[in-house]
């Protein structure tokens, strides 16, 4: 489990008026909330916060250093629970951070990590990352940061499915065990054949419209002398 550090301050004032003078000078009006937690009320440098967001996303287990006021700092481990952004501006506007207790059971979405090249792809097939994330739950401390999918044997109709996934002890997928995370299929020879079919289709109808254009085109004289011919041969 990745832990980052995040330093905040405790704020006095939830009124409107403090907030928008805390976003003027380049902080973001926060709070700390949870099971068994009071609530205590933050200000959050924006650059930092934005970093930390822009760099782990919400997936990060946050460490709050909360500076009390009083010369005193207080620790806090926490995940983002909510954050709210300006659609006008893109700016950060308000962080909700919900208290991690390490002994009890999270749930959280972890990445999957494709390692390896598919043998099916060497044989002409396509790799389909079906997923890119599945459901766990396990404590804090045994969240992994991702999982390896190892696709190497992977040939052509092959599929790995999530009852295959090598994970830790203590972790518990919560995603069906039968459904697919990555398969190799036989897409580019369905392509090429489709491009050969619309190929041919659109050279019929060049050839159709040719010839169209080419009865079309005769003139008056030629069309009076076919008449003749025909009187001629119902003689």
């Amino acid at each position: 489990m990745e832990v980052t550090d995040l330093a905040a301050q405790v704020r006095k004032e939830q009124k409107k008026g403090p907030a928008r003078r805390l976003r003027q000078k380049g902080f973001v009006p926060a709070i700390f909330y949870g099971r068994s937690a009071e609530n205590i009320l933050l200000a959050i440098r924006n650059d930092e916060l934005t970093k930390l967001y822009k760099d782990k996303k919400n997936h990060a287990f946050i460490k709050l250093i909360i500076d009390d006021g009083d010369n005193k700092k207080i620790e806090k481990l926490s995940l983002i629970k909510e954050l709210q952004v300006q659609p006008l501006t893109g700016k950060l506007y308000h962080a909700d951070f919900y208290e991690v207790d390490e002994k009890r059971k999270i749930t959280m979405e972890v990445s999957l990590r494709f390692v390896g090249k598919a043998i099916g792809v060497e044989n002409g097939g396509e790799l389909q990352h079906i997923r890119r994330e599945v459901k766990v739950s396990c404590l804090p401390l045994n969240l992994p940061d991702h999982i390896d999918v190892d696709v190497t044997n992977l040939d052509i109709g092959d599929s790995i499915k999530i009852r295959d996934l090598k994970i830790g002890e203590g972790i518990t997928i919560l995603d069906r065990p039968d459904s697919a995370v990555a398969a190799v299929q036989v897409i580019k020879v369905v392509k090429e054949a489709a491009k050969e079919e619309v190929a041919t289709e659109e050279g019929a109808a060049v050839e159709g419209e040719a010839a169209a254009t080419a009865g079309a085109s005769a003139t008056p004289a030629e069309k009076g002398k076919a008449a003749p011919a025909e009187k001629e041969k119902g003689k």
